[in-house]
């Protein structure tokens, strides 16, 4: 299978990695030249447009940063839909709204190729090392044919249901874990002004049912200092904004969610769009005149798991 994989960020350059680590036929385009040419310099091809990818490949995957992007990437002129044909896919693995994903996803049908949604969830060191989760929305006969591959990107492989259910449960979970960061960043101000020693606060946290995903690797790189998790401020905005939309959209009453989104545009006007999302705790720090750190936590999380081969998750 010749695949073409469109946009080399913090997450698709892991997950194209995974690709060429596992040997498949991989042609890779990205707005950063210097990041193809380091895909190129490992064996894998020069992508020279969206539409030639795609007349070239049997598998197109985009990663990209937006729904705007996504969308210039599929339908311009020179873009992947006027280079795809019947038996062709188009596997989304971006974090994108669910109404757009199901438009495009009309538009690739109708050159006759078949198109999912395929998000992915659990870190950037994850990521790295083939151990990501990965949501699948779309039919079950598409899922199959493209099963070898979303494994050989990630361990653990959930088939969500129609397309763009997967991209409902990103935005679900992308929402959580801002919540959680949130929380913790709170937390830990107080808990530092009431005395308590930061490195035993962070494992009362962790053995206890305040306990999160998000605590276990998020943290370690708040305490540490560099805050570095490889996400940024205005993708928190984005991702949290999506979820705020989808609740409006069917009509529930969230209260936490725009309290969460208008924190993080906070964050994002006080230190800029780019600054590390572990880095909102900083709006505390800030007021409370004080810095939360700990010893002996690491400056990014590396994924220690062996890579294996993915499997498939059941619904229980």
């Amino acid at each position: 299978m010749k695949i073409g994989f469109i946009g080399l960020g913090n997450v698709g350059s892991k997950l194209a990695g995974s690709l060429l680590r596992n040997k498949f036929d991989l042609a890779v385009r990205d707005l950063d030249d210097a990041r193809v040419q380091a895909f190129v310099d490992r064996g894998a091809s020069r992508g020279a447009s969206p539409k030639k990818m795609a007349e070239a490949a049997d598998l197109m995957i985009t990663c990209l940063p937006s729904p705007t992007v996504s969308a210039k990437v599929l339908e311009s002129e020179d873009g992947i839909i006027n280079g795809l044909g019947r038996g062709k896919i188009w596997l989304e693995m971006s974090t994108t709204d669910e109404s757009e994903v199901v438009r495009l996803s009309r538009l690739v049908e109708s050159k006759g190729a078949a198109a999912m949604d395929c998000p992915v969830s659990g870190g950037c060191n994850r990521a790295d090392t083939g151990n990501i989760a990965i949501f699948a929305g779309g039919e079950r006969e598409v899922f199959d044919r493209v099963f070898p591959v979303l494994k050989a990107m990630g361990r653990r492989i959930l088939h969500t249901g129609p397309i763009g259910s997967a991209s409902v449960l990103k935005v679900v979970t992308n929402y959580l874990c801002s919540v959680h960061l949130a929380a913790l960043a709170e937390a830990f101000v107080v808990a530092k002004k009431a005395g308590m020693d930061m490195n035993t606060t962070y494992e009362a946290i962790r053995i206890s049912s305040g306990n999160s995903f998000v605590h276990e690797t998020e943290s370690q790189v708040i305490l540490n200092g560099s805050r570095d998790i490889n996400f940024t401020m205005d993708l928190v905005v984005k991702d949290v904004g999506l979820f705020d939309r989808l609740a409006t959209l069917c009509d529930v009453p969230v209260e936490i969610s725009p309290l969460v989104l208008n924190i993080f545009k906070d964050g994002q006007e006080r230190y800029g769009a780019r600054e590390h999302s572990p880095n909102i705790i900083k709006r505390l720090e800030d007021a409370c005149d004080t810095k939360i750190l700990g010893t002996g936590f690491p400056p990014e999380m590396v994924d220690d798991e062996p890579e294996e081969p993915g499997y498939e998750v059941r619904p229980r």
